[in-house]
């Protein structure tokens, strides 16, 4: 049986919070608040795989140091089995498609697919800056800093191949909206890439700058709340595409996740209070 679109309970890990914005608009802010974890919505399941909506803030893996932190690939064993295997990963704090396995010949097949590099990955990302190109590619090798283990760096000893390649969406003056294809799957690798060209990812605390979106300096005349908050508080990166051959039917599979509550009302007033420039 094949399941599309299914919307079971949220992550409790985020609790959704309304909070006004300017005089009347209102929109959900998702914030941590516990420990307590239900799976994330599901996008697509059968016999052999399975896809999720991952929320930022979740890690897909369990943490060595912090063992009692909430990672999915341990939810998603305790309700499918043991069998279920990650396919790939994405950072805790990156939202969007997450893939796993139920099966050891749907990871072979999958796993081999991701190494040879045929799976298509696209995720959107909002950056600060203005790109100096519509299009660029970025092939700078990564490798672990080894004076802060929480971070990645370019170049240096034990730094291996990271290649990916952007295209300008949309310009909204001192923000862009990005298409971004990483070749590879190095840990970090958008986000260490976009700020070595010093673009870096709305709100990304490991590699970006003190920049908040906030509607205030969009709007003119502005009138709202001293203690405004900004229009989006989690990392700005969301992994909406995945492309690959299925395992068994080898027929190609499409994965799409819509970008979460949070960003789509960011861009929504990007695009109306700074006059868009698309690319084509």
């Amino acid at each position: 049986m094949i399941r599309r679109k299914s919307r079971p309970k949220i992550a409790k890990l985020w609790v959704s919070d309304s909070r006004k914005i300017g005089r009347d608009t209102k929109f959900t802010l998702r914030h941590r608040t516990s420990f307590a974890l239900s799976l994330p919505p599901i996008i697509f399941e059968d016999a052999a795989l399975l896809a999720f909506d991952k929320p930022s803030g979740l890690a897909v893996a369990p943490d060595p140091v912090d063992r009692k932190r909430p990672d999915l690939t341990s939810e998603v064993r305790a309700k499918f089995g043991a069998q279920a295997a990650n396919v790939h990963r994405l950072d805790p704090e990156t939202s969007g498609i997450v893939l796993f396995a139920k099966t050891k010949p749907a990871l072979d097949v999958v796993s081999g697919q991701f190494q040879s590099k045929t799976v298509e990955k696209r995720h959107l990302a909002l950056v600060v800056g203005a790109p100096a190109e519509n299009t660029f590619v970025i092939d700078a090798k990564l490798a672990h800093d080894e004076s802060d283990r929480r971070r990645m760096r370019i170049g240096g000893r034990g730094a291996e191949p990271a290649v990916s390649h952007f295209l300008v969406l949309e310009r909204f003056g001192a923000f862009t909206l990005l298409e971004c294809r990483p070749l590879t799957g190095r840990l970090h690798q958008l986000r260490l890439h976009l700020a070595s060209l010093k673009l870096p990812i709305l709100n990304d605390a490991l590699y970006g700058n003190e920049t908040k979106l906030l509607l205030s300096s969009l709007k003119r005349g502005y009138k709202g709340r001293a203690d405004e908050q900004p229009l989006m508080d989690h990392l700005a990166l969301h992994a909406s595409d995945l492309v690959l051959k299925h395992p068994e039917t080898r027929d190609s599979l499409s994965l799409h996740a819509d970008v979460p509550h949070e960003f789509d009302v960011a861009l929504k007033y990007l695009r109306k209070f700074v006059e868009p420039r698309r690319q084509r």
